[in-house]
Order: structure tokens, then C-alpha cells, then sequence
């Protein structure tokens, strides 16, 4: 509206100069003494006053012009930075939905072979009827026979004095013949019966364990979808808010070790829930024969980890890149028996190291104090100093420990600032992500990452 006001004052202008400028036709000339006209002085100057108008509004509409073509330029960048991250968003949406058909295949697989052992089930059930019934006949049959028998020898004893016929001692050998045989048949489909059950006892357990998959699968793509449907809204750390509190929610694995019990061999983000607690997302890693629930990663810098005891007790990061899961939730995992608190380090060597320690977590009125003890690796051991320490942030139980346990956290943090390269600096790596023993050299750490796993027995 301001650059139109600024075009019609100048056009105003403009005609009013080209009117007082523009040639006039004369009149014809009268003698001189008749009349004579001069321009007057004061008509020169308010020609040179709208002269400078002119120019004064023309430098204020280039300085206008050069600010919208600034503002142009801007807008533009702002432009492809947003279609850059529409196409971002458009190849994570793309691969949502292959993962999803996928995950539609496999549980219609599920659902085929689950209705296939379910009419299997119907058949055993149905044969083992028969079966039964046939039994029932045999075994009238074979009472019948005993009364005969019985009958043949209450007979036998009242001719015990005579000589028995050879017509009747050729029927009783008859009879037990049939018997035994009689008995044989019996024995024969009495075992076929226990087969028969102890198949469709294998087929019933099947088709529960076929059931609870799927149950599983449909559950953690029912969240998955919901997750997807608003992925910029969505917070990963919160605790997951399910309508449905029938049987899904506790099919659910209470951690990651009891989700690779299951059979489920992929890392990546799960729904877990701990008993006495609320369903979550968590990243599982799998390896060959174990599941680990990781509490921390650090492999860059794009998460500030200098954060306020309540972020600490929620959790927070990207849960496939650098995060922390939550105190809540780890003291919540932690209840659940015996685990195995593992690190893994590297340094700018890219040399790798590693530690496991017993582990247990007490909840938040006790500051979720540590207790752990050394169990295995070759990472020098500084954990065991920390035990019996209560965890401390910027806002609470400061002193100078932010993000970590408190005894001895200013030579071991694995939760302080990550810097990009090496720092050369003792005062500057103390506040960086490092790992020092009571005596030795530092490790000044590039990559980090803490993760349980349930302690099964001693030789896990």
C-alpha cells in the first residue's frame, strides 16, 4: 500500500513538472509597447524546489526497490530451505510406507497361517473325537469278552473233575486269542490318542505364540502409524497414551532382552513397557544373542546435553542418534531384576574400548542414586567410584556434576560437552565427554554409548 501512495506522489509530480516544463505555443506577438512580460524570479525557484522533489522521491523508491529486492532474495532462499525439507520429509514419508506395506504382508501372512493351524486344530480335535469313541466301543467289547470268559471258567471249575470237551477247550483258546488281540488294538490306539494330543498341544501353543506376534506386530504398527501421522508433534520421550488397555498393551516386551527372547533380530525404535509402568518407545539393539535397551548415545553434537533435572527424569535426543531415555524410565527397567549396565567407547584414535558393571538405580526421592560394581572389559574401571552418588544437573545438586553422578564427574562425564575435535586443554576436555581413571591417561571420547541388558545367569 506504501509503494502504491509513493507511485501515485510521484506521478502527481511528475505531470505537474511536465506541465509547468512543457512547451507552450506563444501568442502572437504584440508590439513592444504595447505589452512586455518577463519570467519573474519567484517562478524559477518553485521550478528548482519540485526538481528536487522529483529527485528526493525517486532516491526513496530505489532505496525501496533495492530493500524488496533484498526481501526477494531472502524469501527465496526461505523457499528452497522449506522445499529442501519437504523433500526430506517426502523420501522419510516414501520409506514409512514401504516399511508399513511390508508390515501389512507379514501380518496377512501371519493371519493366513494362524486361520490354516486353527482348521488343523479343528481336524485333531475332531479326529481325536473319533478316536475316543472307537476306544469306547473296544473297551465294551473287551467287558463283554470278560463276562464271557468269566462264564467259561465258572463252567470250567463245575467240569473240573471231567474231561473238558475238545470243541469247547478250542472255543476257550478261541476267546483268549481275541483278547489279546482285542487288548493289542487297545494299547496301539491309546498311544495313537497320545500323540494325537500331544500334536495338538504343540499346535495350540503355536497358534498362541502365531497370535501374540501378531498382536505385537499390529500393536507396534498401530503406535508406529500414530507416531508417523504426526512426526513433528510427536515427542518420543513421552509416555505413550494408548486407548486400547486390553490385551495389546501387555503383549508388549518389557525390554529389550525379552523382545530378542521373542525372536525379533532387527535394531531399531520399539514400544517396551515395564511392569508397573506405561508403555515407551526405546531403541533396542540387537546382536546375535542378546538384546540390549540403550539409555545413551553420543556420536555428534547436535543435542545439547546441558540440560534441567526434569529433562534428565523425561529424556530427551533423537532416539536413533544422540539421546538420553530418561531416569524414570531406566530406574523403572532397572526393578525389573538383575541387569548389566554396559559402555562402549571410542576415541579419536578410532580405537574402541568397553566395560559392563552389575547394576541398580534408586528412584527419585533418593536422587536416583548408583550402585554398581565392576563385571568385565577391557575400559579402565571408574564406575566404582561413583557408586552410592546421587545424580546431579545445572538445577539441582550442582557441583560442577551436570548431566552425570556426582563423585568424581569433573575426570569422568560421559554427558558433557562433545566437541568436534580433539581438545588439546585439560580445563577444556574436563568439561567435554571423557572417561579418566584415578591414575593413567584420559580418554578424551568421540562416540559413547550406555546400554542394559538382563543378567540371565553367571555366564551371560
Amino acid at each position: 500500500m506504501k509503494l502504491f501512495c509513493l507511485f501515485l506522489l510521484l506521478a502527481g509530480s511528475t505531470a505537474a513538472y511536465h506541465l509547468d516544463t512543457s512547451p507552450r505555443r506563444e501568442p502572437p506577438t504584440l508590439p513592444s509597447e504595447v505589452l512586455t512580460t518577463e519570467a519573474t524570479p519567484t517562478e524559477a525557484k518553485s521550478r528548482f524546489a519540485m526538481l528536487d522533489d522529483v529527485r528526493l522521491l525517486a532516491n526513496g523508491l530505489l532505496q525501496l526497490g533495492q530493500s524488496l529486492r533484498e526481501f526477494v532474495h531472502k524469501t527465496k532462499a526461505q523457499i528452497n530451505d522449506i522445499f529442501q525439507k519437504l523433500n526430506i520429509f517426502d523420501r522419510s514419508f516414501y520409506q514409512l510406507s514401504v516399511v508399513t506395506s511390508e508390515i501389512k504382508e507379514e501380518e496377512e501372512e501371519l493371519k493366513k497361517t494362524t486361520n490354516i493351524l486353527k482348521v488343523n486344530n479343528e481336524e485333531i480335535r475332531n479326529l481325536s473325537m473319533e478316536i475316543n469313541t472307537k476306544i469306547n466301543t473296544i473297551l465294551q467289547e473287551r467287558t463283554q469278552l470278560q463276562s464271557k470268559v468269566g462264564s467259561l471258567e465258572e463252567r470250567l471249575k463245575g467240569l473240573s473233575e471231567s474231561m473238558i470237551p475238545a470243541d469247547q477247550l478250542s472255543e476257550i483258546t478261541t476267546l483268549k486269542e481275541v483278547i489279546e488281540a482285542q487288548e493289542k488294538t487297545i494299547t496301539s490306539l491309546l498311544n495313537a490318542v497320545k500323540e494325537q494330543h500331544d500334536q495338538l498341544d504343540h499346535q495350540k501353543i503355536k497358534i498362541k505364540n502365531l497370535e501374540e506376534k501378531l498382536s505385537f506386530n499390529s500393536f507396534q504398527q498401530t503406535i508406529d502409524k500414530s507416531m508417523d501421522s504426526d512426526h513433528s508433534a510427536t515427542d518420543m520421550f513421552e509416555y505413550l497414551q494408548i486407548n486400547s488397555t486390553g490385551t495389546e498393551t501387555r503383549d508388549l516386551p518389557v525390554d529389550c532382552s525379552e523382545l530378542f527372547t521373542r525372536g525379533e533380530t532387527k535394531s531399531g525404535v520399539y514400544a517396551v513397557k515395564p511392569n508397573q509402568s506405561e508403555p515407551f518407545y526405546a531403541y533396542c539393539e540387537m546382536t546375535s544373542d542378546q538384546g540390549f535397551t540403550v539409555i545413551q548415545q553420543r556420536v555428534d553434537s547436535t543435542v545439547d546435553f546441558d540440560q534441567t533435572w526434569e529433562m534428565y527424569q523425561k529424556g530427551f535426543g533423537n532416539l536413533e542418534k544422540d539421546f538420553w531415555l530418561g531416569l524414570k524410565k531406566i530406574h523403572t527397567i532397572s526393578r525389573l531384576g538383575s541387569y548389566i549396565l554396559r559402555i562402549d567407547v571410542e576415541d579419536w584414535k578410532e580405537e574402541k574400548h568397553w566395560a559392563e558393571y552389575s547394576f541398580s538405580l534408586e528412584g527419585p526421592s533418593e536422587d536416583y542414586t548408583l550402585h554398581v560394581s565392576h563385571f568385565a572389559g577391557d575400559l579402565p574401571d571408574v564406575m566404582t567410584n561413583l557408586t552410592g552418588s546421587r545424580f546431579s544437573t545445572k538445577d539441582k545438586n550442582d557441583s560442577g556434576c551436570r548431566g552425570w553422578w556426582q563423585s568424581a564427574c569433573s575426570e569422568t562425564n560421559l554427558n558433557g560437552k562433545y566437541f568436534s575435535l580433539r581438545t588439546k586443554g585439560r580445563s577444556v576436555r574436563r568439561k567435554g565427554i571423557q572417561w579418566r581413571p584415578g591414575t593413567g591417561p584420559s580418554y578424551s571420547l568421540k562416540m559413547s554409548k550406555i546400554s542394559l541388558r538382563a543378567l540371565i545367569d553367571s555366564g551371560n
